[in-house]
């Protein structure tokens, strides 16, 4: 299921999902995941945003990345996903986008459920 919440303090809908999905994911306050990020980016020489230093900034609380499923030729979608996946707390990360998936809810600023999963994070594996 959809919900719909912008973590963003400005409520601005702009190009920061990572931060926004991260927030909502770790049930932090917007600002505080994004200096975490941006230190991060500093340690690694990278963007914040980046795929690496988002990688490295999970890893380094305990969680695991995973290849999304695959259902070829069907598309698998964040909805599918959130469906498939009713207990927990995980990242997912398409070509260009990040959203939480929340005990089967996907909370983003937009409707991003047919957006398709390339890989997920989840704690704890």
């Amino acid at each position: 299921m959809y919900i719909k919440y912008n973590q963003n303090p400005c409520d601005k809908r702009t190009i920061d999902c990572t931060v926004r999905a991260l927030a909502t994911l770790l049930n932090e306050d917007w600002d505080a995941v994004y200096v975490q990020l941006c230190m991060k980016g500093y340690e690694l020489c990278d963007m914040p945003s980046s795929k690496a230093t988002v990688n490295h900034f999970l890893q380094s609380m305990g969680y695991k990345r995973h290849i999304a499923p695959d259902n070829f030729p069907y598309k698998y979608t964040v909805e599918d996903f959130a469906n498939d996946y009713p207990d927990g707390s995980y990242l997912l990360a398409t070509d260009s986008h990040v959203v939480p998936v929340i005990d089967g809810n996907y909370i983003d600023t937009w409707d991003s459920g047919n957006e398709i999963p390339l890989f997920y994070w989840t704690k704890g594996d």
